[in-house]
C-alpha cells in the first residue's frame, strides 16, 4: 500500500510542477510501482495482497462524483435529450470500435469480451468481463490504460475539433475515459466535471445492455 501511495504522491508532485499532459500522476504511479516490485523482486500476489484495500475505496470514490452532478441538476433537466443522444453515442462508439478493431486483428472470443468494458469505470468493467467470460486482470489494465491515454489527450482532442462547449466536453470525457477522465474534466470546470460524472454512471449502465449484445456478434 505504501509503494502505491508513495507512487501516486511522486506522480502528482512531477505534474504539478510541470503540468505536461505526459506526466499523468496514475501512469507516473503505475510505472513506479512496476519499478519497484521488479527490483525488489516481490511478486505481484504479495503486492496485491496488501494493496487490496486501496481498491475498496474505488466504489465509494466513484459514488462521490454524485455530488457535483447534483449541483448541476437544473441544467441536467434542461439538456436531458441531448445528454442522453451523446451518451448513447458514446457508447455505441466505443462498442463498435471494439468489434471492428478485434475482427481486423483477428482476436479471439476471450480476447474481445476481455476488451469491450475498456471505457466504463473498473468497478462495472470488472463484472462485465467476468460475466461475459473475458480476462479480468487484462479488462482492469485496459480500463486503466484508456482512462490515462484520456485524460492526457482530452484538452488536445477538444481543440482540435473546436469543441467548446462545456456540456459536450465533459460528456465526451466521461464517457470515453470514465473516472481516470473525470479527473481531468474537473480541472476544466465545474459543468464538464458534472457532465463527466454523469458519463461515468449512464455509460457503465448502457455497456451493460450492449455488451451482451456485442458480445454475441464474435
Amino acid at each position: 500500500m505504501a509503494i502505491s501511495v508513495l507512487g501516486y504522491e511522486l506522480g502528482r508532485k512531477i505534474k504539478t510542477k510541470w503540468r505536461l499532459a505526459i506526466f499523468n500522476p496514475l501512469l507516473i504511479a503505475v510505472i513506479f510501482v512496476m519499478v519497484v516490485l521488479k527490483t525488489l523482486g516481490i511478486s505481484y500476489d504479495s503486492y496485491n495482497n496488501s494493496a487490496k484495500y486501496l481498491s475498496y475505496l474505488l466504489t465509494p470514490a466513484t459514488v462521490c462524483l454524485a455530488i457535483p452532478l447534483y449541483q448541476q441538476m437544473a441544467l441536467l433537466r434542461e439538456n436531458k435529450a441531448a445528454i442522453a443522444a451523446g451518451l448513447g453515442a458514446g457508447v455505441l462508439t466505443s462498442l463498435s470500435s471494439v468489434f471492428l478493431l478485434s475482427a481486423f486483428f483477428g482476436l479471439s472470443h476471450e480476447q474481445y469480451v476481455t476488451l469491450l468494458p475498456k471505457s466504463i469505470t473498473t468497478a462495472i468493467g470488472m463484472g462485465i468481463s467476468e460475466e461475459l467470460g473475458g480476462i479480468v486482470t487484462i479488462t482492469v489494465a485496459a480500463i486503466i490504460l484508456t482512462g490515462i491515454i484520456g485524460s492526457m489527450i482530452a484538452e488536445g482532442v477538444c481543440a482540435v475539433f473546436r469543441i467548446t462547449d462545456p456540456m459536450a466536453k465533459g460528456l465526451a470525457i466521461g464517457a470515453a475515459s470514465h473516472a481516470i477522465g473525470t479527473t481531468k474534466a474537473m480541472e476544466l470546470g465545474e459543468i464538464e466535471g458534472a457532465m463527466s460524472s454523469l458519463a461515468i454512471a449512464v455509460s457503465g449502465l448502457l455497456t451493460v445492455i450492449g455488451a451482451s449484445v456485442f458480445a454475441n456478434l464474435m
